[in-house]
């Protein structure tokens, strides 16, 4: 058996297996390959396809996979789906966060299948998915994912006479109704579906109301006509103040951390937009008052089915919608951390099954990053590889691995001074990016590693 095989076998990265085994292809071999192929993306989010595989053969084992007509994206997601599920039940509250992005090709034309982006001139798809996330922000997986391209035939028409399943729109509401699917298997967990301002469609909050079951939480876009004849934030300007809020605005590209008072209005209301049903529901508004000179202030406008009668009830919804940011910062790794713009595919129907593999990915680096801020007691072969945590023990000390594991949170430090983190008090916690890099340095070290005792032996015996 080849030394490569052998590696393969002997540190295969467990991840993949716990979260793609239960995949169902069709055919045995084909759910081993996912498995497969997922580890060998996953140790190399950054690399191109065959790079990452390491030689030809698992190469043309990974474009196989991606072009058989039993693999398309849904069954990629689906086991990975079970058991983010399967996490959310652990949690009394999850926060299910969905926002959309666009992948440009434009730099490869010859991608069959793909539409028009902003322009044109431009080709893509656009990946609209759920990542399930606990308050404090851990990510437990990806729920859902919408992929569609546009239609060049309609690109630029006025589509607002169209029906809204017959809008991009739709994905809102798709994405809501999957989650309250969701909802009715998971009797002991709460779920709370949280957009953006583009979410901010009558309609979504008409149907929502029919889904008791489920929360959400939605940032405004409009003004609308309140039963009365007035408008909802007119009228919340003049609403008692509950109280504030105060809590760290976290840093992010081009902006540092700084504090924030938030000043809370909330105030139970009735839209009722002309030719539309009326519908009741909670305007809050969170504004800072007093915001550094210079500084655009922070002015939240939330709509929700949920009460705010009392800061304590404004406050947690506040916090809820601060989770959101979660979700661009997924988006940052599933685009930048795994150049998935820069996967070399022939058509539209191989690269969505790469797609879903690399939403799980992305996953699983943010799912390590957080967890380790969160966990300091938790022991990192819970979800890092043997293998791979033992060569990073052995580079960052010089001597051989305890026997008892170290924590998650001091193992990824150790990760992260691999993919370039300091780790000076002044630095704070690692991120996603020197996490992602120190992850492929592991792999490298552990499969290095192997090779020397494999030689090692061949040696003596």
């Amino acid at each position: 058996m080849m030394v490569e095989q052998r590696m393969t076998e002997t540190t295969a990265v467990s991840w993949a297996a716990a979260e793609l085994g239960g995949a169902k292809l069709g055919d045995a071999r084909l759910n081993r390959r996912l498995v497969r192929v997922a580890e060998r993306l996953g140790a190399q989010p950054s690399a191109s396809i065959p790079v990452a595989c390491g030689g030809w053969a698992e190469t043309q084992a990974a474009y196989r996979l991606l072009a058989h007509e039993d693999v398309d994206w849904q069954a990629v997601l689906t086991p990975h789906w079970e058991c983010g599920i399967e996490r959310m039940g652990h949690h009394p509250v999850v926060l299910c966060v969905q926002d959309s992005t666009e992948l440009d090709y434009t730099a490869q034309p010859g991608i069959a299948g793909l539409g028009p982006l902003s322009y044109l001139r431009q080709h893509g798809p656009y990946v609209h998915p759920t990542l399930a996330v606990t308050p404090d922000g851990v990510p437990l997986g990806v729920l859902d994912a919408w992929l569609w391209t546009r239609d060049r035939a309609t690109f630029g028409e006025d589509k607002r006479h169209w029906p809204i399943e017959a809008k991009e729109s739709m994905r809102w509401l798709e994405g809501f109704e999957r989650c309250a699917e969701l909802a009715a298997d998971l009797p002991d967990t709460r779920l709370v579906y949280v957009a953006d301002r583009e979410c901010d469609i009558h309609e979504f909050m008409v149907r929502a109301r029919r889904q008791p079951r489920i929360d959400w939480l939605i940032r405004a876009t409009h003004n609308r006509c309140l039963a009365e004849g007035d408008h909802p934030w007119d009228r919340l300007a003049q609403a008692p103040v509950l109280g504030e809020v105060t809590f760290a605005l976290p840093a992010r590209p081009n902006r540092p951390s700084r504090p924030v008072v938030l000043t809370v209005r909330a105030e139970r209301v009735t839209l009722s937009p002309k030719g539309a049903e009326p519908v009741t529901i909670t305007a809050l508004r969170a504004r800072e008052e007093s915001p550094p000179a210079g500084v655009e202030p922070l002015d939240w406008r939330l709509l929700t089915n949920r009460a705010a009668v009392a800061l304590a009830q404004a406050a947690e919804l506040i916090q809820w919608y601060g989770t959101r940011w979660s979700i661009e910062v997924f988006f940052r790794i599933f685009k930048t951390g795994c150049r998935v713009e820069a996967l070399r595919l022939s058509t539209l129907e191989r690269l969505e099954p790469a797609l879903a593999l690399y939403l799980i990915i992305a996953w699983r680096i943010q799912y390590l990053t957080v967890l380790g801020r969160v966990t300091p007691e938790l022991s990192c072969d819970a979800v890092l590889d043997p293998a791979e945590w033992r060569a990073v023990y052995v580079a960052i000390h010089r001597q051989p691995p305890p026997v008892i594991p170290p924590p998650l949170p001091v193992m990824l430090g150790w990760i992260a001074r691999l993919g370039g983190h300091l780790g000076r008090t002044c630095d704070g916690p690692p991120g996603p990016q020197a996490l992602w890099i120190g992850l492929q340095r592991a792999r490298d070290l552990a499969w290095g590693m192997h090779l020397a005792s494999d030689l090692h032996a061949h040696s003596t015996s």
